[in-house]
């Protein structure tokens, strides 16, 4: 239960798509602009991603990574599928899921919600291709992640962070509209400087998951040390004998 709950808070805060790794800029500085057109794009984000990773996990601990075709080798001498690395397939199957997801997703607003459909444009199909997509199932491999739990938990936190921060950047923007920016920051200067400071905001929860750690013992004398208190006994005792 623990690792779930450090795997989620560190993948919103601590490892944030945007602002720690800044993946997905294109779609985060285009669809901004608008809160409702954020929240879309940013739900349909969370939906990719908890759908994708998971997938990719489980297509590269069963299909992608060096031995993971044992389970159709019958054989016991270690011969046949059990010998086959296919990691190098890894990124056009991760992109196959993602495109596969990303049409589904398109699909469901298209039916369901053709205003957001037609505020999103280009960009809705264009997740298929966005970085932050494919650098979730990326880093989930990467970082070795063991269970097929901790895949989903990561493809749903991942999203909520990359959400989280196209929603404050949207809201932050429809502020900034009424407000006196100099005409040369206007646009895009004043939105990369907010971003670069909310990063810099973001830093700061990197050592929350770093306290109820063990005090560490103190350390040994070290030779020097002992040998300058011997020399201070030594001195002291000199110094009773000449005073007797």
């Amino acid at each position: 239960m623990i690792e779930h709950l450090e795997l989620f808070f560190k993948s919103i805060f601590v490892d944030n798509m945007v602002f720690a790794v800044f993946l997905g800029m294109c779609s985060y500085l285009a669809v901004s602009k608008k809160v409702a057109t954020a929240v879309g794009l940013g739900a349909a984000v969370i939906f990719v991603l908890a759908i994708t990773v998971p997938l990719n996990w489980l297509l590269d601990q069963y299909l992608l990574q060096p031995g993971a075709l044992a389970w159709a080798d019958g054989s016991a001498n270690g011969e046949g599928f059990s010998g086959m690395d296919l990691g190098f397939l890894s990124f056009i199957m991760f992109i196959a899921t993602i495109a596969t997801m990303v049409q589904l997703v398109e699909i469901v607003v298209e039916k369901f919600s053709p205003s957001l459909y037609n505020s999103l444009g280009i960009f809705l199909p264009l997740i298929a291709v966005n970085c932050a997509i494919l650098g979730g199932s990326l880093f989930m491999q990467s970082r070795e992640i063991e269970t097929f739990g901790l895949a989903v938990n990561y493809g749903v936190s991942s999203g909520i962070g990359w959400f989280l921060a196209i929603l404050a950047i949207a809201a932050i923007r429809e502020k900034i509209r009424y407000s006196n920016v100099p005409a040369p920051l206007r646009g895009l200067g004043i939105t990369f400087i907010i971003t670069g400071l909310m990063g810099i905001g973001f830093l700061s929860f990197g050592g929350m998951l770093t306290g109820g750690e063990d005090e560490t013992p103190s350390p040994e004398p070290t030779a020097q040390v002992e040998k300058i208190q011997t020399e201070d006994a030594k001195e002291l005792a000199e110094n009773t004998k000449i005073a007797e």
